[in-house]
């Protein structure tokens, strides 16, 4: 199509063109020719350029396709776990390598019983992981959770159980240095007691089996923090139909802190009973009877086991002062005989029963000038005397 247009201003850059029913049009000046200028008449030939248009669709199209194969096409898998050895205590979890596509690796964790257990560290390169520490014969729900770049992906739950103590087939032996007829001897054990033996040390390698410590497997053992022991371990657990511990049968181990015994109520002996015992008791102490006549005197002191009776004031009798022939005795003797006896019933409360030999002495007058004078050949009135001559009290002289 032809079209005739007239230039109506040029500027740089741009030219402003008018038709003949005079619409502006702006084009720009660079595609006119060059001695162009206001009042020219140009005329513009537009046409439709079909290959051109083919090619560029074309290459849009290549493009988006390219695109979408790279991107579009594939995407990040969830991992698929699942377990490889169980035993008492311990789980091996493996799972396939994961597959990213083209999106950027975050994190991989492992989650136990909905609780997060820890990272994978390089989950690019370790495929598989041991957890220790478990309750015997319990039962753990595990999942992994892939984080990247195109979204979060989690594995299905795998549901796992702990071998009972009576469980030997978790156990997996890698055999070391040791005598080839040993060697054959284990394996038939090993095969008895439903556990497995392979050839290298792997992560679920339970216990490195030995007689000498040194090669490469027992280095690797080792580092990897397995338990070494000698082949009567195997023989152990065999004798005793459950899982022994180990303690005894490492390597440079005193044989002495082996189980012995059929079953484990033989290697744990009962707690013993207490042995009887007889208790003696004391006899209890029984009141003497009464000091022979005199044995005060010879002693120094009567008995104190036995509390003599009170002796009754002297008052109750007005005239035996008149009888004992000494004057003013009567008042005296009273008056100290009632102060005597308070005193001998507080000093009976602190120190014990009196003995017979201080209540004698309660019966004769405080004065200090009489007790001196008083002659020891002459044995003192007592109530003693009374109850064995069958005397009266009133009778005594004082």
């Amino acid at each position: 199509m032809l079209v005739s247009l007239t230039v109506g201003k040029v500027d740089a850059g741009m030219a402003v063109l008018l038709t003949e029913d005079k619409r502006i049009i702006e084009f720009p000046s660079i595609l006119l020719p060059p001695d162009i200028s206001s009042g020219s008449i140009v005329d513009i030939t537009v046409s439709r350029n079909l290959s051109s248009e083919s090619a560029a669709q074309k290459a849009f199209t290549n493009l988006q396709n390219s695109i979408f194969q790279t991107f579009g096409l594939h995407s990040p898998k969830a991992p698929i776990l699942r377990c490889r050895n169980a035993t008492q205590t311990s789980l091996v979890l493996e799972w396939d390598p994961i597959e990213l596509a083209t999106a950027e690796l975050r994190s991989l964790s492992l989650y136990r019983n909905g609780s997060k257990a820890g990272s994978i560290p390089r989950p690019t390169e370790l495929h598989s992981t041991k957890i220790s520490g478990l309750a015997v014969d319990t039962e753990y729900t595990f999942h992994l959770v892939l984080k990247t770049s195109a979204g979060t992906y989690s594995s299905e739950k795998l549901t796992v159980r702990t071998h009972k103590m009576t469980d030997l087939s978790g156990i997996t032996i890698t055999p070391g240095i040791m005598p080839s007829a040993l060697k054959e001897s284990l394996a038939t054990t090993i095969e008895r007691i439903g556990a497995k033996l392979i050839d290298t040390v792997r992560i679920d390698t339970t216990h490195f089996v030995c007689t000498e410590g040194r090669g490469q497997a027992w280095e690797k053992a080792v580092e990897m923090n397995i338990p070494i022991v000698v082949p009567d371990w195997i023989k152990g657990c065999e004798r005793e139909g459950r899982l022994v511990g180990v303690r005894g049968y490492y390597l440079n181990a005193d044989p002495r802190l082996r189980q012995v015994g059929s079953s484990p109520s033989v290697n744990t002996a009962p707690p013993a009973s207490p042995t009887p015992t007889t208790h003696v008791t004391p006899p209890t102490p029984e009141r003497k009877t009464r000091e022979p006549r005199g044995m005060g005197d010879r002693n120094g002191r009567g008995s104190i086991e036995e509390e003599p009776p009170t002796p009754p004031p002297k008052h109750d009798r007005p005239g035996s002062a008149a009888s004992s022939g000494r004057p003013g005795s009567v008042a005296s003797g009273s008056t100290t005989l009632v102060d005597r006896t308070s005193k001998i019933d507080g000093k009976a409360k602190d120190q014990g029963p009196p003995s017979e030999a201080e209540d004698s002495e309660s019966d004769e007058p405080n004065s200090p000038q009489e007790a001196p004078t008083t002659p020891p050949a002459k044995r003192k009135a007592t109530v003693e005397d009374e109850v064995e001559d069958n005397a009266s009290f009133q009778d005594v002289a004082l």
